[in-house]
């Protein structure tokens, strides 16, 4: 049987799903693609002997289907979504940096969004792009409301946060609690899918205390893919829900690279990219051997100056790869004043700049100007020029 002739076949019993008919669209175009498909369900069958080869079809049909709707994967290198660090003066930062890694705004919970100031989580610059907006939240409705928000502003994705272990947002059932609940997820994806036509991606760990076993962490996976979703982003950690801090989450539970490549393998069809303990170009190229992407995320924001690299090394393109820190300060500097004319304060973005300053003559003093004398000053700009004064040229 061909492979247009299989999708017909599967309209004919399931021609109510709207997945369906995208798949079948995309057939006649891509029947090599398709088949390719078909073997990964042929494998998921075995491993998943519960599962019927109908079952196994119809799953990678709609992983089909969702790789024909979503546009082709950008995110070799991500920067992670980090509370009050990486927010829009941040990822501007970056984009100077690099054009084409992928940016993640601050998570901002569906309650912010629906209920607060949503111009305030959602305003970007435009250069930004391309960047994902990370929502926090349960409820399947308001889920898919803040997702058209987000389409509606012109951000490229949309990611549920999965992976948080704050306790602030355990009580909101926000963040790694809901790895105990990957229906209710799976509810959340579909419902933010069937919203809005840019993709829908999930971020979390490997597991939380309770719910650490790799079968209840494959069943997640294949749950939430089952709705649509067909991109994760792993953190490599299981997250300990009581007893520790969520910087005590990033660093005390072990880093298990195993097991997130155990889910590339058994998960083919589907996108992964690892994130935790990530600290090199060269441990970003060595993953990318494995996943389809990489993410750093406190590393990123410490050693910003390391991104400088990532479009020529890691997406084999042609960067802007600026050659020297002054010439990213510079152009900070015309930002800062665009956004003090708008009423902001130069504190505002300088903050994220003390990383770019290390390991050369003058670049303790650098980051004393920005993080100590320029909030003693009425005139902070004249200390930012002081501070590019003392790189000299680097």
């Amino acid at each position: 049987m061909s492979a247009a002739s299989f999708a017909k076949a599967l309209a004919l019993s399931h021609g109510s799903k709207p997945w369906v008919t995208k798949m079948i669209t995309g057939v006649a175009s891509n029947t090599g693609a398709f088949l390719s498909w078909l073997k990964s369900g042929a494998d998921i069958c075995v491993r998943h002997p519960k599962r019927t080869v109908l079952q196994s079809a119809l799953f990678c049909s709609l992983m089909f289907a969702a790789m024909l709707q979503d546009p082709p994967f950008s995110g070799r290198f991500a920067v992670a979504p980090m509370l009050d660090w990486s927010d829009r003066h941040f990822r501007y930062f970056v984009r100077l940096l690099s054009k084409h890694a992928m940016l993640y705004s601050e998570m901002v919970t569906t309650g912010a969004l629906i209920h607060g100031d949503a111009p305030r989580h959602l305003d970007f610059d435009p250069s930004e792009n391309p960047l994902v907006l990370q929502l926090g939240g349960s409820n399947a409705q308001e889920l898919a409301q803040c997702a058209r928000l987000g389409e509606q502003w012109g951000y490229s994705e949309i990611n549920l946060n999965v992976g948080c272990p704050s306790d602030r947002v355990q009580n909101n059932m926000i963040g790694a609690c809901l790895m105990a609940h990957p229906q209710r997820v799976a509810d959340g994806v579909k419902a933010m899918r069937d919203a809005v036509d840019i993709p829908v991606t999930v971020k979390h760990r490997i597991g939380i205390n309770g719910r650490d076993s790799y079968e209840e962490l494959a069943d997640f996976v294949d749950t939430v893919a089952n709705a649509g979703c067909g991109h994760f982003i792993v953190h490599a950690r299981i997250a300990i829900l009581e007893g520790l801090s969520p910087k005590e989450n990033r660093d005390i539970p072990p880093l298990r690279y195993d097991i997130a490549r155990q889910l590339r393998k058994d998960f083919p069809a589907l996108q992964f990219t690892l994130n935790g303990g990530i600290k090199t170009l060269e441990a970003c190229a060595e993953h990318l051997e494995h996943f389809d992407g990489v993410m750093l995320g406190r590393e990123a924001y410490a050693n910003p100056w390391l991104m400088r690299e990532v479009d020529e090394r890691l997406y084999g393109l042609p960067g802007h790869n600026p050659q020297t820190r002054t010439e990213v300060l510079l152009a900070m500097r015309e930002y800062i004043e665009r956004h003090c004319q708008q009423g902001g304060k130069v504190v505002h973005v300088t903050r994220h700049l003390l990383g770019i300053a290390q390991g050369f003559p003058g670049a303790r003093r650098f980051r004393q100007l920005l993080s100590a004398d320029i909030h003693r000053t009425d005139n902070p700009l004249q200390v930012f020029d002081q501070a590019i004064e003392v790189l000299q040229g680097r």
